[in-house]
């Protein structure tokens, strides 16, 4: 890769990793539901009237989008409004790697090497040392909504890859356009319509420009120049890059919310990279184009 394809990896990276410290700044704004509806309807308008028309049937990307938009955005955002912090977040959503070669396995009848069942292993002791820390002095139950969110995104992983998008970016933007309403109208019954107008009627300057970043920096440009680097590149040779996003979002969440970083969440760390490094190593024939972007570099959405 060039010196400035390598500086775009990265930054894709820290603004995905940075992602988790703005979500933690907008749940002090919104309530989480309602939140995670703003994100994607943000997302979806104007870009939905710049990508051209979908190029994938509407089923995968009614599906795709219940379950990473509605279940894994809601669940995330949840359980960080419950208390589970941003950097540990960033961290535990790898184990997607784990839940997504699962799922691959048991609706694609993909059989997992024994390098990434090694990998699985090493990946699930490392989830085993952070909830260990965070049942420390944390609310385990925040921690399994993450853990849930990541099964979701697993499952979302192997729904993209049956679709097989031929423009990841058209596609995640239309993808958006599907949970803005579950998730509006899920707010209304479980957050309440008293809460949610207090919540619009409060918008400040750091409250638009949260949102702003959670949909137009993350997602808009975030899966843009992630799809244009793989168009470019071999999955993998852009896909390790995306292990530095738990790096960039501990190290966020330590410098702008004060957040700890103790031995066992940094040995957990080392665990759950490295797992996931092995778990996301693919045979040569699974690392081609017909793969789509986020199965194969297991980008966040």
């Amino acid at each position: 890769m060039r010196p400035a394809h390598i500086s775009l990896a990265v930054l894709v990276a820290a603004v995905w990793g940075v992602n988790f410290t703005v979500i933690e700044v907008g749940l002090d704004h919104f309530p989480p539901l309602l939140f995670s509806a703003l994100r994607f309807l943000v997302a979806a308008l104007p870009a939905v009237f710049f990508v051209g028309r979908p190029k994938v049937a509407w089923r995968w990307m009614v599906a795709v989008g219940l379950v990473l938009g509605v279940a894994k955005f809601g669940l995330l955002f949840i359980g960080m409004d419950a208390g589970m912090p941003a950097g540990l977040s960033s961290l535990v959503l790898q184990i997607q790697a784990v839940f997504t070669a699962i799922a691959a396995f048991a609706f694609l009848g993909e059989r997992p090497t024994r390098v990434k069942l090694y990998g699985m292993g090493v990946a699930l002791c490392g989830v085993g040392l952070a909830a260990a820390d965070e049942g420390a002095g944390g609310p385990l139950g925040a921690f399994a909504l993450v853990v849930a969110a990541a099964a979701c995104w697993g499952l979302s992983n192997v729904l993209t890859r049956r679709a097989s998008p031929p423009d990841p970016l058209n596609f995640m933007v239309w993808v958006s356009t599907v949970p803005v309403l579950p998730l509006l109208g899920l707010s209304l019954l479980n957050e309440g319509p008293s809460r949610d107008l207090a919540a619009l009627r409060a918008l400040d300057w750091q409250g638009a420009g949260v949102v702003v970043y959670v949909a137009w920096v993350t997602t808009v440009f975030g899966f843009g120049a992630w799809g244009w680097l793989l168009h470019r590149h071999p999955a993998s040779t852009v896909a390790p890059f995306s292990l530095l996003v738990p790096v960039f979002g501990m190290s966020s969440a330590a410098l702008f919310l004060g957040e700890s970083i103790s031995p066992l969440r940094w040995a957990a760390a080392a665990l759950l990279v490295g797992g996931v490094a092995l778990t996301s190593r693919a045979p040569r024939k699974v690392q081609s184009a017909d793969v789509p972007a986020p199965e194969r570099a297991g980008a966040p959405a």
